[in-house]
């Protein structure tokens, strides 16, 4: 139990077979860096209303106040990439990242199931798990684990396999061998910046939340802002462009997760049917989808907004 060498290479390797495509290794120490950009950001109000991005900051920045004790965060990148499409061109967007079950439950009951592995494996050590539903700065431990480098979009880039992932931690009592960052590779490209239909991105690697089509679709709950009318290139639920013009991406590969397979209904609806859209239809289509977090009402109004 106490080589972190051999216990790093047992832990990758159970992570894999859990079907994670990607596995990394970061001391669980202050972020320092991280937590001034993190102050600066907010103090510029790029959160919106997203409240819970100024709460509990001191854990934001410190895994060992979330775990006490924590000496090693695991990283980890979940594949959601797809080909499939929804077949009318004129009918409102869902970013592809919800088109089947909601992944935080997917990912969490994979965690657990390698949290246990890692038990009967290592031996008792203690920790917790955690996929986007608590205060830890995912894309920090990610790029610090070597997954990847926070691109112009602020979304982590894998060089092998593009940006189009869930990215989950377990953050354990036990030491590990840690890997090291890697390098950024955005270079001189700003086709996200270019391609950003609200000019969500700032500056390079700085995105106004404010301004992101996701925050207006999803988790603005007052009416969308009239000056926002005819930019939102036709999505109702979260945005992909800047992953699809990511020259990174021509590197990702389908995933093949069966929780993720899009529900028929949602893929063959026609812009039409989409305005007429009652709520049984969008409890049919989005039982346990991430959707729901918009509500019925929400999605209407999204829909409402578009035309």
């Amino acid at each position: 139990m106490s080589d972190p060498k051999s216990n790093s290479q047992i832990i990758k390797s159970l992570a894999i077979k859990e079907g994670f495509s990607f596995c990394g290794i970061s001391r669980a120490v202050f972020l320092d860096e991280e937590a001034r950009k993190l102050e600066k950001w907010l103090n510029k109000n790029y959160h919106g209303e997203m409240g819970y991005m100024a709460r509990n900051f001191d854990k934001r920045v410190d895994p060992r106040l979330l775990v006490p004790g924590a000496k090693s965060v695991i990283s980890l990148l979940y594949n959601y990439y797809t080909e499939a499409r929804q077949i009318d061109s004129k009918a409102p967007k869902i970013s592809s990242y919800a088109y089947g079950e909601d992944y935080h439950f997917v990912i969490k009951r994979k965690l657990k199931d390698l949290f246990k592995g890692i038990q009967n494996k290592i031996g008792q050590v203690e920790g917790r798990v955690f996929v986007d539903s608590a205060p830890v700065l995912d894309k920090a431990w990610a790029t610090r684990s070597g997954l990847g480098w926070i691109g112009k979009n602020s979304n982590l880039i894998n060089k092998r396999s593009g940006s189009y992932f869930f990215i989950a931690e377990i953050i354990l009592d036990l030491d590990l061998e840690e890997d090291g960052p890697t390098t950024d590779h955005c270079g001189k490209c700003t086709a996200c910046i270019d391609a950003c239909p609200t000019e969500a991105i700032v500056e390079p690697y700085v995105i106004d939340g404010s301004k992101c089509i996701s925050y207006f679709t999803i988790e603005l709950k007052d009416e969308i802002p009239k000056e926002m009318s005819g930019k939102f290139d036709n999505w109702m639920y979260g945005c992909d462009v800047c992953q699809e013009v990511c020259p990174w991406n021509r590197f990702s590969k389908p995933h093949n997760e069966p929780a993720f397979k899009p529900n028929d209904m949602l893929l063959s609806m026609n812009a039409n049917e989409w305005i007429e859209l009652t709520k049984e239809t969008f409890n049919v289509i989005f039982k346990n989808s991430a959707v729901k977090r918009t509500k019925y009402e929400g999605l209407k109004r999204n829909i409402k907004f578009l035309e």
